[in-house]
């Protein structure tokens, strides 16, 4: 018996070095993961594509994905605290995070991507600046993808294989969908579109359609009663049959408008909401052929 008690306590001593042992070989948490944050919904979408399977990463929306588009946008204070712990940030650029200037200035050491590198910009209206939303453009979606990409391959360049694999295999399926649209818009004879506000200008560019009004410069601001009279009369003029809302905003001008009119209201959605999943642009976008076939046959 006094034997046994002596080899009790060693038994325990190795049981317990095991389980250390054990425990430093476990799997990183998600909670210990380097977290990518993206400022808004498709860029969030772009970057969970390039990053899928990458061990050791979590991507991450920093706005709620109602949010849509960033205009005017203030940060909150748990938007600074996620920022303040991310290993990477992807914004659009191009004007689109207004508040961008203030996070490289708060935290200069953050790896800071602006998706829109190299795309060539459309001016805005009067002094706005350039218009931002590059990515309604399935072209320029591609660009941005391989933009996040290189950027990721070379912060992380231990997994730069398969962020190059993923975003390869992400832009075959932009490149067939690209096909796909041009294929269903390119013989269509009515190319003017009248739109809620100004998200479709890349594109109208891609898919050669002509934005003839824009009922709200930017979504919330109601249009004047000159400019109600001024997208009428287009209207008229041009004989349009469709106005184009977008499932993020009312419709409550479109739908005046439409009455003053006879045009029917459809929906084109900018890809700025919506579901969590990694074809999410790409439903979108077959949605938004569907809806234009229908609306300019």
């Amino acid at each position: 018996m006094a034997h046994s008690k002596h080899i009790l306590p060693i038994l325990c001593a190795i049981l317990a070095l095991i389980c250390v042992g054990c425990n430093d070989k476990a799997p990183r948490t998600q909670s210990e993961d380097k977290v990518i944050l993206a400022s808004f919904y498709p860029m969030y979408i772009s970057t969970k594509n390039v990053a899928e399977g990458v061990p050791g990463i979590t991507v991450k929306n920093m706005t709620p994905p109602q949010t849509g588009c960033l205009h005017d946008y203030q940060l909150t204070p748990k938007d600074l605290q996620n920022i303040s712990h991310a290993w990477m940030f992807i914004a659009n650029g191009g004007g689109m995070e207004n508040f961008l200037a203030k996070v490289i200035s708060k935290y200069p050491n953050l790896n800071v991507v602006e998706a829109s590198k190299g795309i060539t910009l459309i001016a805005g209206e009067g002094s706005e600046g350039p218009n931002p939303h590059v990515w309604v453009s399935v072209s320029n979606a591609i660009t941005q993808v391989q933009n996040i990409a290189d950027a990721l391959s070379a912060k992380d360049s231990a997994h730069a294989e398969l962020y190059k694999t993923n975003a390869a295999r992400y832009i075959q399926k932009l490149e067939s969908l690209k096909t796909k649209m041009h294929q269903g818009l390119d013989s269509i004879p009515s190319r003017d579109i009248i739109t809620f506000h100004e998200a479709f200008p890349y594109f109208a560019q891609e898919f050669n359609l002509n934005i003839a009004a824009v009922i709200e410069r930017e979504p919330g601001s109601e249009p004047s009663s000159g400019e109600l009279a001024a997208t009428i009369e287009t209207i008229k003029e041009k004989k349009v049959k469709a106005l184009f809302a977008e499932p993020q905003y009312p419709a409550k001008a479109a739908e005046t408008i439409a009455r003053e009119t006879g045009a029917q209201v459809y929906t084109l959605d900018p890809a700025v909401s919506g579901p969590d999943s990694l074809d999410a642009y790409i439903q979108i976008m077959e949605n938004n052929l569907s809806v234009l076939q229908k609306a300019l046959k």
